[in-house]
């Protein structure tokens, strides 16, 4: 029986306003995009584009694309804000899930794939395996596909965790993928409320590892808007990220997927996204996807 931990917390709690008139999905073509969950489901993979209810999922399928979700569906931490299911007793791994995912990526035609998992504390390498083991099979088949991954922070907990948390990442590092993400999701004083059991230090000293291991694979990070942070904070956390070498950024709006999750506190308007990008921009990122419903894995190739 699968055990969730409760976010009762926000239950009782009411949007507090109708979505801005800028909050709009784009919409894919219907025949497109059942192509992709027809292969995706028949395949009996997950995509983050699903779980997670990303709002540009539609034009994504309709574009041939779609990001893989390793691990299964269930995650074993509690994030207040993603819409993944959550629960300490997630699925059995399955072996054959990078084979399935090539065969995806063959069926799809697919020249650029974004690999990202749920966390698996459970697992004595968090996960990592489930990164190089699809990366493997996806070349085995695809051999021109480029791959990017995004992945979670490969904690452990013990004491020995710093040293075992590089050792799990050296792994991922080495298999060689096109670009290394790992998303810090927003500002240093909102971390214990929005991304439970991760921290900032933590992050940011992933992404400073990872560049360190391979000083020519480009780092990238994402963070959410909308939970509270201010302008200052943003500014704040991009120098914190240019600081350990990260080059690519994307900014986007938190959306509430459920009453269960942590609410929105503003909605950043799309001049104020492009404010955000033309700053980090100065700061030194080469690439900066900005806006609205930019999500980390939305038109990855480009960003």
């Amino acid at each position: 029986m699968i055990e969730f931990r409760s976010q009762s917390k926000y239950q009782s709690t009411l949007p507090k306003e109708r979505l801005p008139k800028w909050i709009k999905s784009p919409i894919g073509k219907a025949s497109e995009i059942e192509k992709v969950q027809n292969i995706v489901k028949g395949l009996n993979l997950h995509t983050i584009c699903e779980e997670g209810r990303c709002p540009n999922r539609g034009e994504c399928y309709a574009s041939g694309t779609a990001t893989f979700l390793l691990g299964g569906s269930i995650c074993t931490r509690s994030c207040a804000f993603c819409q993944v299911n959550k629960g300490q007793k997630p699925e059995a791994i399955d072996k054959d899930e990078g084979y399935r995912i090539a065969i995806a990526v063959k069926d799809l035609c697919l020249h650029y794939v974004v690999l990202t998992s749920v966390a698996r504390d459970d697992l004595p390498d968090h996960g990592a395996s489930l990164f190089t083991d699809a990366m493997e099979a996806i070349r085995s088949l695809n051999p021109q596909t480029e791959i990017e991954v995004l992945t979670p922070d490969f904690w452990g907990g013990s004491d020995d965790k710093k040293q075992a948390q590089t050792n799990r990442l050296r792994r991922v590092i080495e298999a060689k993928p096109i670009c290394f993400n790992h998303n810090l999701e927003t500002v240093k004083r909102l971390q214990k409320e929005v991304r439970r059991g991760a921290t900032y230090e933590r992050s940011l000293e992933l992404l400073k590892t990872a560049k360190i291991l391979d000083p020519d694979m480009p780092t990238k990070s994402g963070i959410m808007l909308g939970l509270g942070e201010t302008k200052e904070e943003i500014i704040s956390t991009l120098t914190h990220l240019r600081q350990v070498g990260c080059e690519r950024l994307t900014l986007g709006q938190y959306l509430r997927p459920s009453l269960a999750h942590i609410p929105v506190q503003r909605y950043w308007t799309p001049e104020e996204f492009e404010d955000l990008a033309s700053i980090a921009r100065k700061l030194g990122f080469l690439k900066v996807n900005s806006g609205p419903l930019i999500r980390s894995s939305y038109h990855a190739k480009e960003s």
